[in-house]
């Protein structure tokens, strides 16, 4: 079955999660986070989370793990903590709970990113895989990078690769 007869048989509606990470902002001021919400409403999706957390690897994992376990999100979207500062610890986190890895998510927004700011896209460690069954992507916090990682490539396959998650 190709891409397309996939896509035809995934579901139009998931449920998500947005975890947004940051030692600054508060749910009011979480831009990105907000913009997430109102993008996936507009879709038709069901937000059943979101949450702001600070720069910790160990609440990252947890909160991320809880989400799963009592939420049951069919993606969950986490935007900031993905660069390369010491706080940035998202990745960190998150990594140890993937069994299975998208390896195409990172370069692909990359390459995206690196039309838009030039070289400085490298920067980001921007990944996704799956948790249980649950589709996970980390993104950069900015809202120019959360709008592209959403709009280029996560909303367009969200209902694909909540079909083949659980398969």
């Amino acid at each position: 079955m190709g891409t397309h007869e996939h896509k035809k048989h995934a579901p139009r509606k998931v449920s998500i999660g947005i975890i947004t990470v940051s030692t600054t902002r508060s749910l009011e001021e979480d831009a990105s986070g907000n913009w997430i919400s109102e993008q996936a409403r507009k879709a038709g999706h069901e937000v059943v989370h979101h949450q702001v957390i600070t720069d910790d690897a160990e609440l990252i994992a947890s909160t991320v793990q809880d989400v799963i376990r009592n939420r049951r999100p069919q993606v969950i979207l986490t935007n900031g903590g993905t660069g390369i500062t010491k706080t940035d610890v998202t990745i960190e986190a998150v990594s140890p709970l993937l069994s299975k890895i998208l390896t195409g998510f990172g370069p692909l927004f990359a390459t995206l990113s690196f039309k838009e700011i030039g070289s400085a896209a490298f920067l980001s460690r921007a990944t996704a895989g799956i948790v249980e069954d649950t589709v996970i992507f980390c993104m950069p916090g900015s809202l120019n990078a959360c709008r592209l990682a959403c709009r280029e490539l996560i909303f367009p396959e969200l209902g694909h690769l909540v079909k083949h998650a659980m398969d």
